[in-house]
């Protein structure tokens, strides 16, 4: 499914050598940098129009392996489809907690979702999940041990191996951010699972004694205007930079301008259930990177950790950690390199070959 379906010139492409087949509409809309929800009758439409080509495409691949990306009632009846038709092997992915991380319009929608994420385990071979929170969590739904893969997220070595250097200067300019320093968050503009607001907090007191400070939020959403209007509030509004989507392979170029990357978090379930696609993003980089002691994230880090821990949904904890990293050139350097080392466990190429063995492993099962 894609998140602006009728906009795309073609269906079906090529990526590294993987056919990518485009076939419906997602429950939600993107268009720019903007991102919004349908209501109630038009998201009934669009799910059922939805099954109907996902379930349609799952059985004319006639696979061996149906992988589900997400425990949604879409993705899982389009699945279940090719396992009784096919007799396909069936996985699923659990990257979220849906239930806990998810915007509803209606609680019989969050009850849906609630259904399908405890079901659909259960009618599987084998599920992977990238946070322990996650595994813990399908553990006392009744899922048996032996069921789960934790599978961690990953960075693609060669995308960010190196930035361009012409295009970062460019980049700088076109942002006037000068010689100032780079406070990075690059993410989702989504407050349910993204809590940027506390960010914007944290700077406000940042930049209060510190001038030569530049917050730079890079990527789209629907909370992008609330948290335009709150950067307003708090007079912050000159020194943040609200950059919308940029092209993935743009990405490495935003931290190469970052001083440090910053993952905002409060202590709840969304949060539990994340592994932050911006922590093994900024360790590829080598840029220091803090968050908060929320889910694996300690785990992550290791020790010597590889980024700084600010007390959960806490902007003074958070003020107080960036500017530790952007004042002591000697923790930034240490913190950095520790990232570099960590992330070598973290790339993809090294991780798909797990990923096969999985799949090996558990044929006969």
């Amino acid at each position: 499914m894609h998140p602006a379906f009728s906009e795309l010139d073609k269906t079906s492409l090529e990526v590294d050598g993987v056919q990518v087949h485009y076939v419906a509409q997602m429950h939600v809309m993107k268009s720019g940098d903007s991102k919004s929800y349908y209501s109630t009758s038009q998201l009934v439409k669009v799910t059922l129009k939805a099954t109907w080509h996902l379930s349609q495409s799952a059985i004319s691949m006639k696979a061996d392996i149906v992988h589900i990306g997400k425990p949604h009632p879409m993705n899982s009846i389009a699945g279940l489809c090719a396992k009784i038709i096919n007799r396909s092997r069936l996985y699923l992915d659990c990257d979220d907690y849906e239930a806990g991380s998810g915007r509803f319009n209606s609680h019989w929608q969050k009850s849906i979702i609630t259904i399908f994420e405890k079901w659909m385990p259960r009618q599987v071979k084998l599920i992977t999940t990238n946070t322990i929170f996650m595994r813990n969590k399908l553990i006392s739904w009744g899922v048996p041990t032996n069921k789960i893969q934790y599978l961690p997220n990953g960075v693609d070595r060669n995308r960010f191996s190196k930035a361009d250097l012409g295009g970062i200067e460019s980049l700088r300019a076109d942002l006037k951010l000068g010689t100032k320093k780079v406070i990075g968050y690059i993410g989702s503009l989504s407050l349910p699972s993204h809590p940027v607001n506390l960010l914007l907090e944290a700077f406000h007191k940042i930049h209060k004694y510190d001038q030569n400070t530049i917050l730079m939020l890079v990527g789209g959403g629907e909370d992008m205007n609330l948290l335009s209007e709150l950067a307003q509030e708090l007079g912050i509004s000159r020194a943040t930079r609200f950059c919308g989507r940029v092209p993935p392979e743009k990405i490495p170029l935003y931290y190469a301008l970052s001083d440090v990357s910053v993952d905002p978090v409060y202590d709840n379930d969304a949060a539990r259930g994340r592994s932050p696609l911006k922590l093994f993003e900024s360790w590829a980089c080598g840029v220091p990177f803090v968050t908060a002691d929320v889910g694996d994230r300690k785990s992550l880090l290791g020790d010597p950790p590889a980024g700084l821990l600010a007390q959960p949904g806490n902007p003074e904890s958070l003020a107080e950690l960036i500017q530790q990293v952007l004042s002591d050139k000697a923790l930034a350097n240490s913190v950095a390199e520790a990232g570099k080392l960590k992330v070598r466990d973290y790339y993809w190429d090294r991780l798909a070959i797990e990923f096969s063995k999985m799949y090996s492993n558990h044929s006969q099962i």
